[in-house]
């Protein structure tokens, strides 16, 4: 029987910051980020819990009932909210990024610089699945639940991934690259935007 895929709430927090953390330990992005594997791991969950948060209050988490598979969305209207540099704000970044922030900073600005224009549309901003559970297609089922919300409200969808294999995974669900781009900086991370055509 096909896992079904459920909307998250706050019940399902730990577990979904767990498998968020361990499926982007690797990721090109946050490797840039976080270069020591073990501030990685640990500065993961405090990112994650905060995303979590944020899209509870702004946006949508669908996932397996198990929580082996997560996916973060923006829904129309919100692709491009960000939270106002407060200085509680600030603070609770420099909690999760360290001497890091910087560079989170460059990869957070450089992803608004790309992400297309507009608010008609869904926005994937994190797709993730534990890794003792990769390559059963729990993550292509969920990335569908979203993209039927989408095909229903009439209105495409977009994401960005720094992982070259992911490219190919993405293509295969409907997506198209909009635009290849890097981080400035030394050595930094390549950039993949793609957009999943308005069903329309």
């Amino acid at each position: 029987m096909d896992t079904p895929i459920i909307t998250l709430d706050e019940t399902h927090r730990a577990a979904a910051v767990a498998t968020l953390a361990a499926a982007f330990q690797n990721d090109p992005a946050v490797s840039w980020i976080i270069p020591d594997p073990a501030a990685r791991a640990r500065r993961l969950r405090l990112m994650y819990d905060w995303l979590f948060s944020d899209h509870l209050a702004h946006g949508l988490i669908l996932g397996t009932p198990d929580v082996a598979a997560v996916t973060l969305w923006r829904e129309p209207g919100k692709v491009h909210l960000r939270s106002r540099l407060t200085p509680p704000h600030v603070l609770h970044l420099l909690r999760i990024f360290g001497p890091c922030i910087m560079r989170a900073a460059k990869v957070g600005d450089s992803i608004d610089a790309h992400l297309l224009r507009g608010e008609g549309r869904y926005y994937l901003r994190y797709a993730g699945v534990r890794p003792d559970c990769q390559g059963k297609g729990l993550g292509g089922r969920t990335i569908r639940a979203g993209l039927a919300r989408a095909a229903q409200a009439g209105v495409p969808a977009v994401l960005e991934t720094a992982t070259a294999s992911n490219v190919g995974l993405y293509q295969r669900l409907g997506f198209v690259i909009r635009e290849e781009w890097d981080v400035p900086g030394r050595e930094g991370p390549h950039f993949w935007t793609m957009e999943h055509p308005d069903p329309a």
